[in-house]
């Protein structure tokens, strides 16, 4: 299917599916006419690549996790070597983000209180 065709069927801009391509999360062919031309399962990479953007996942890290993926919309994982780990790294930084917000957001309140 050519790219324009994908973009319709996920829902993902044709500028998006180019960045996951360059990112290596996304693989196509040239045709003869030199246009992207995607397999079928490529519907289902794309939705897993936003599943696992939505969890917050970067693309560096989603290229390491979308091999070990089966399923769509959630996907679940078979836990490939190192993979449990890789994703706890990725929640103890993401629960450290969140408290370094936590405290932003404090200091931000506690000036809004004064008069």
């Amino acid at each position: 299917m050519l790219i324009g065709e994908l973009s319709r069927r996920t829902g993902v801009s044709t500028r998006l599916l180019r960045y996951y391509e360059a990112q290596g999360l996304l693989e196509a062919e040239r045709g003869p006419n030199g246009y992207r031309e995607y397999a079928e399962d490529a519907v289902v990479t794309v939705r897993k690549v936003r599943a696992l953007l939505n969890a917050g996942l970067t693309t560096e890290v989603i290229r390491v996790v979308l091999p070990c993926t089966r399923g769509e919309q959630q996907p679940g994982f078979d836990w490939c070597a190192d993979l449990r780990a890789l994703l706890d790294r990725e929640l103890a930084a993401m629960d450290e983000r969140i408290d370094d917000l936590q405290r932003s957001r404090g200091a931000l309140a506690g000036y809004l209180e004064q008069p």
